[in-house]
């Protein structure tokens, strides 16, 4: 499978980057040596031959980070296709296999999908999978050609999603092996009650995997209510049994929106204690949890697009300045403390779980980044600006 963070050859270049601001407003200078951070606010000068970069009016802040994304769902690079209303998941799942068998190649339309946020400033990302037993890894094999066309400009961890069900679908848990054997980092998982009906079955795979091959977890997770903090308290529980703390991530977790905030701080105390992260879109009308009472209680929480005009729903570009505006909006994050950590959740929170090394503005760090126009991170979340600079190891895309 795809390599998470490939290798890149840094350009034999030597630039002076100055004039623009960093995340808090302050003042930022550096030299981008051989495609690294180098003399971060030191000398205010430029070293001799170095070429000047100029960003008054700009925060330069990390490369984002898109901590769950469907690469072979989307219809970007394809014509537009009309959203179909469903009854059911089950019928939503013929739907999409339906549409996606007519569409442009899923190599082509996730490469456009890639590069699209990339010119947005994403430089790194968590891509959930579909795999199952009539698919097999044939999603998987053309995401990884999709991600090995774009290595040099961004860095693809892919999770080997069970989007059909684990028990329920027949020989999904065997391809889920294989693709583990063929070195996918992240393993899957979804609604173990609501739609496999065997909550104990397929944690117990999920995490008897995760322990034999070393991988990460990610479980989308749609339970409603009491269901929902029910399979989040398992997975807990699994999770510190395992020594997995810090490799667990329950995507989307609505059922903490669900209910009176001080019930979702119980089980977030117990996600807290276990290392298990959650990962939120701000999901249309849908209620999804109180993220800055989660991670007050001590919860990494990050986010990611997740669906891009695609079966699921037609909304969509890959911006994820534009994501964090929308879950801070719909979180009532006014203060600029609140905006922080909104940008926080598409930049060091996603990189921490995806594992992302030498991540964010430091010295000696690949020189990685986006440049946008605003005062600083606050602004950038609550204004989402459009011109923007998108640096990768050194390299002005």
């Amino acid at each position: 499978m795809a390599p998470v963070l490939p290798f890149r050859e840094f350009p034999m270049t030597l630039q002076f980057v100055h004039g623009g601001v960093d995340r808090n407003g302050a003042s930022l200078h550096f030299h981008i040596r051989d495609g690294r951070i180098s003399g971060l606010n030191g000398d205010a000068r430029p070293d001799d031959g170095a070429e000047c970069v100029d960003l008054k009016g700009f925060a330069v802040l990390p490369g984002l980070v898109d901590g769950h994304i469907h690469l072979d769902k989307s219809f970007v690079g394809d014509r537009w296709h009309p959203h179909q209303p469903v009854n059911s998941l089950r019928e939503r799942l013929a739907v999409e296999k339906a549409a996606v068998a007519g569409a442009a190649p899923m190599v082509d339309r996730a490469e456009a999908l890639i590069r699209q946020c990339s010119g947005f400033g994403t430089v790194a990302m968590r891509c959930h999978v579909d795999i199952d037993g009539s698919t097999g890894l044939g999603h998987l094999e053309a995401v990884r050609e999709a991600a090995l066309r774009c290595a040099d400009i961004m860095c693809i961890q892919l999770v080997a999603f069970p989007q059909a069900g684990v028990m329920s679908c027949a020989g999904t848990a065997a391809v889920l092996e294989q693709a583990l054997a063929a070195g996918v980092d992240v393993l899957g998982g979804i609604d173990p009650t609501t739609l496999d009906g065997d909550a104990e079955g397929q944690l117990a795979l999920l995490f008897g995997l995760a322990e034999r091959y070393g991988v990460q977890l990610d479980i989308h997770l749609h339970e409603p209510g009491e269901t929902g903090l029910a399979q989040l308290l398992r997975i807990a529980a699994r999770t510190r049994a395992a020594g997995l703390q810090g490799r667990v991530a329950v995507s989307h977790a609505y059922s903490l929106g669900e209910v009176p905030l001080a019930r979702a701080l119980q089980v977030g105390e117990a996600l807290a204690t276990a290392g298990v992260a959650i990962m939120s879109n701000a999901p249309g009308d849908h209620p999804f949890p109180p993220l800055r009472a989660l991670h007050d209680a001590g919860v990494r929480v990050f986010a990611g697009n997740d669906n891009i005009r695609d079966c699921w729903w037609p909304y969509g570009n890959g911006d994820l300045l534009q994501r964090a505006m929308l879950l801070g909006y719909r979180s009532g994050f006014h203060t600029d403390a609140d905006l922080m950590l909104a940008l926080d959740m598409v930049t060091s929170q996603a990189a921490q779980v995806i594992g992302l090394p030498q991540y964010g503005l430091a010295e000696g760090h690949p020189a990685t980044f986006v440049a946008v126009r605003a005062d600083h991170g606050p602004a950038a979340v609550a204004g989402v600006p459009v011109e923007r600079r998108v640096v990768v190891d050194g390299r002005w895309l």
